[in-house]
């Protein structure tokens, strides 16, 4: 079987499909889909056949919508009812789309999204119509988390790749949540993490959080991306450490753990203050080969002294091909592509519109 590479970038105005047969080294671009509407989430669900492709689509006018297709973004399919709304009596609405995961194995029909503002919501019927999770949306934290830069977002989620009932979520700003018994309870879970803008630097929440990676092999073991600090637990969230002392700035806003390797995370270090570019404008991917004791820029291929944008918090993955495929895209438009785990890379896209989400996986054909 051809094995085929999908890549899903979502931009401030519509979606961009690549494909790759094999090679990953020559590309096929389809796009803008719906390039009136801001794509901040995307989700590729490899547990169907054909793979479906969920987007988070937001329309200024008509506000936010979650589309599938089960052709490779040949044909788009939505409901005629507004399927991500809050319950009547919440006094909310849906503003955007943040993040889309589809959960484990274990329930193939079932996809979270997580919105603005901040609430999770779950499906079961593969991204078709939703359903707010009350346990979360009615915790008592709620009413002190407060907009990050970006907004009131709930853009990490995380489901256990084996145990259902087990889901982390994370928030700016808020900090990291945990349920284990299906998003009845939660509990805050940001033992260690920092907080510097706050009287107490290690409150119980209300740290700002920018991305939360689970390792797929092992479940217990995570990586966050904090406004600033870079950390690891190996405890499911239970507690945290700093891994950001290699680094040439603890500022960043993606975090990405490889697909096979259990030591390999990659993250994109940008200058702390309100500039937010890679110091000295050197566009260099940082990649740990032991769980983040030590870190080595990756920059072969890539603009060095001259890259003044920045890489949002969903805007590099990896997909899960044998060796793996490393992909970010950029506030300036451009996206670039390594098949050989960051030693090497390539600018396959350029001036497209502000870069806010990437997704890639192996979808075959």
């Amino acid at each position: 079987m051809t094995h085929l590479t999908l890549l899903a970038i979502g931009t401030r105005k519509g979606l961009w499909l690549a494909t790759s047969r094999d090679d990953r080294a020559t590309w096929r671009f389809t796009g803008p889909h719906r390039p009136v509407d801001s794509v901040y989430a995307v989700a590729i669900d490899t547990r169907r056949r054909p793979a479906r492709l969920l987007a988070g689509f937001a329309n200024e006018h008509f506000g936010p919508v979650v589309a599938t297709s089960d052709d490779l973004g040949e044909t788009w399919a939505e409901p005629d009812h507004r399927a991500l709304a809050f319950p009547e009596g919440t006094d909310a609405a849906v503003a955007r789309v943040w993040q889309l995961a589809p959960a484990s194995a274990a329930e193939p029909d079932v996809v979270y999204a997580g919105t603005e503002p901040t609430a999770l919501f779950r499906s079961e019927d593969g991204g078709w119509s939703y359903e707010l999770v009350r346990g979360l949306w009615d915790h008592p934290h709620r009413g002190d988390w407060t907009p990050g830069g970006g907004g009131m977002a709930l853009h990490t989620v995380l489901p256990h790749p084996t145990d259902p009932r087990r889901v982390t979520v994370a928030m700016s700003t808020g900090g990291v949540y945990r349920t284990e018994d299906g998003g009845g309870t939660w509990q805050a879970s940001n033992t260690g993490i920092r907080a510097p803008f706050l009287p107490d630097e290690y409150p119980e929440y209300g740290q700002c959080v920018h991305k939360v990676a689970r390792h797929p092999a092992l479940a217990d073991r995570l990586f966050l991306q904090n406004h600033p600090g870079v950390y690891r637990s190996d405890d499911g969230g239970a507690s945290w450490r700093s891994i950001a002392d290699a680094l040439p700035s603890d500022f960043g806003f993606p975090v990405v753990v490889h697909p096979h390797r259990r030591d390999v995370v990659y993250a994109f270090p940008l200058v702390a203050d309100l500039r937010r570019f890679p110091p000295d404008g050197n566009c260099r991917v940082y990649r740990s080969e032991d769980a983040g004791e030590t870190w080595t820029p990756l920059a072969h291929g890539l603009p060095q002294g001259r890259f003044w944008s920045a890489v949002l918090r969903d805007a590099m993955c990896v997909d899960d091909a044998e060796p793996a495929g490393v992909y970010f895209g950029s506030r300036s438009g451009e996206v670039y592509a390594s098949r050989d785990e960051g030693e090497s890379w390539r600018r396959i896209a350029e001036h497209l519109p502000d870069v806010l989400c990437v997704r890639a996986a192996t979808v075959g054909e």
